[in-house]
């Protein structure tokens, strides 16, 4: 809600929402009984990437509705609701780094959030990514850096905000125009897995130009190739799943093409087993999306745990 507050505050485009609580509890069931179809609900604080949910009936969002606010589905950060406009269109993440009056723009990705192919099922941490997208051409990216970056930078100015570090800005393109979706104050994951491995500066440069004030002294060099990363989950994830099954195949992974980012694991016995639902990503360059897609499902084959689970189609609308 606060998020959605800085962006109308600061004329910075983003769907139409309504916060509800509580205390409004029936204001917020008669708007979700005659709100237009799929109705988009979140929860207003933070829920391991998990907080968004999106409706296609009445019943199911009033259900979410009551699930969120009265029987704390997501906790204290369930207990404000935003109830969104649904927008239709292709969702990417743009980072910035700031030093609160100069800023760099880091390499942009797509991340696939939904557990099942062709972006069907419940929304997870994230199941794979790529970077650079194909549609973030010289055009987008200058309507996004006017419509949004600079409002936003120039708003943190303006409330008196002295930020310096990682933005994250989730956007959804429709018919060519940006939208925002979401701020962090961080990189996202798993898009930080296929854009710190593009980018070729000193990361240590950049930090130390961003606490200094410097920023506009940094040029942001990339690799040109493209980065993908697939992400192995636990059987049951985002749902329930059961820990403490031993990986194997680690040690075949071709690391000259591919590097392994450990995820929900940990060393047990001298053993590497599960410890969470998402387990791994395994991140490759290729001279395309297809390429780096393939080569990571390749890698992928080397590596088993019980009710191993991940997705094929990483990147699909742009193969």
């Amino acid at each position: 809600a606060f998020a959605k507050s800085f962006m109308q505050r600061h004329h910075i485009p983003t769907a139409a929402y309504r916060e509800f609580t509580a205390e409004n509890y029936d204001d917020g069931l008669a708007y979700l009984q005659q709100h237009a179809l799929p109705i988009v609900m979140k929860a207003d604080g933070l829920a391991a990437g998990k907080g968004v949910v999106i409706c296609n009936n009445h019943f199911e969002a009033i259900s979410e509705f009551e699930l969120m606010i009265q029987r704390a589905k997501f906790g204290d950060a369930g207990k404000k609701v935003v109830v969104e406009e649904f927008l239709e269109g292709t969702e990417i993440s743009v980072f910035v780094i700031t030093d609160g009056k100069n800023y760099v723009i880091l390499p942009e990705a797509k991340d696939y959030k939904r557990v099942g192919e062709k972006d069907t099922g419940p929304n997870t941490g994230g199941m794979g990514a790529v970077s650079p997208v194909p549609i973030a051409n010289e055009t987008l990216m200058k309507k996004i850096e006017e419509k949004v970056i600079t409002p936003t930078i120039e708003g943190l100015q303006k409330d008196a905000l002295d930020y310096r570090g990682f933005l994250f800005f989730g956007l959804m393109i429709v018919e060519g125009e940006p939208f925002m979706i979401e701020y962090n104050c961080r990189m996202g994951d798993p898009e930080t897995e296929v854009v710190m491995p593009r980018l070729q500066n000193d990361l240590v440069e950049i930090f130390q130009a961003t606490a200094e004030q410097k920023l506009d002294s940094i040029k942001i060099a990339t690799n040109p190739k493209t980065a993908c990363t697939v992400v192995a989950v636990s059987g049951g994830y985002p749902g329930e799943y059961t820990k403490g099954y031993t990986i194997e195949g680690l040690e075949k992974i071709n690391t000259e093409q591919t590097v392994v980012f450990h995820m929900g694991t940990k060393l047990k016995d001298g053993q590497v087993i599960t410890n969470g639902g998402r387990i791994l990503c395994v991140t490759s360059f290729g001279l395309s999306i297809f390429d780096a897609v393939e080569i990571s499902k390749l890698e992928l084959e080397n590596i088993h745990f019980t009710d191993m689970q991940y997705r094929q189609d990483i990147g699909y609308e742009f193969v």
